[in-house]
């Protein structure tokens, strides 16, 4: 199981609201060629952060951002649509990916299962609530069908798949070296295990 110190999952929370304001696509401060890291920042709040409280902080912060965009920042409102609310279970879904795994998390080759297995869930779920609920309840597509939204998924998916893989890689060798670091036993454990 994964235990963090209050002091380190403050650094981290406060790593993933930057990351989340620098990256969350067209407002003020984006950062244009990085892809959003929403996705990751959920799942990631789930694996280190041991309180829930900040997933209700997430979702305040990813609010808040669309909606600054929207209102200041002259982004075009088209996925604001009552649909919106399914961002909520898209999101909790990666947190509670995030979640499951650091249950299951130890620092061995053997937690690699468990982590692809959350992962592929995690953004699963998270893509059919999202794009399933934008596609049925937005009222911008007519005549929806499972065809089209099938579609749909083989196009879109894999973009956000790929962005979420990227930050995910970035974490996973900032986290691998900070354990690594901090406790060198671990380097000999991981060799042999």
């Amino acid at each position: 199981m994964l235990t963090l110190s209050t002091r380190n999952q403050i650094a981290i929370g406060l790593v993933l609201v930057l990351l989340m304001i620098v990256t969350r696509g067209h407002h003020f401060g984006s950062l244009h060629n990085l892809p959003g890291a929403s996705w990751a920042v959920f799942f990631l709040a789930g694996l280190y952060l041991r309180s829930v409280w900040p997933l209700f902080g997430f979702f305040a912060l990813s609010w808040w951002l669309d909606f600054a965009a929207y209102t200041w920042g002259g982004t075009s409102g088209f996925c604001l649509t009552p649909a919106y609310v399914f961002l909520l279970p898209a999101y909790a879904s990666l947190w509670l990916a995030g979640r499951w795994f650091a249950n299951h998390y130890q620092f061995e080759w053997r937690t690699l299962m468990p982590l692809s297995l959350s992962i592929v869930v995690g953004l699963t779920l998270c893509e059919l609530f999202s794009s399933g609920g934008f596609y049925f309840f937005s009222g911008r597509f007519e005549d929806t069908t499972f065809v089209e939204f099938g579609q749909r998924l083989v196009k879109f998916f894999p973009m956000y798949m790929e962005s979420f893989l990227f930050y995910m890689g970035i974490a996973v060798g900032i986290h691998a070296a900070f354990a690594l670091i901090h406790n060198p036993s671990n380097q000999r454990h991981t060799t042999t295990g």
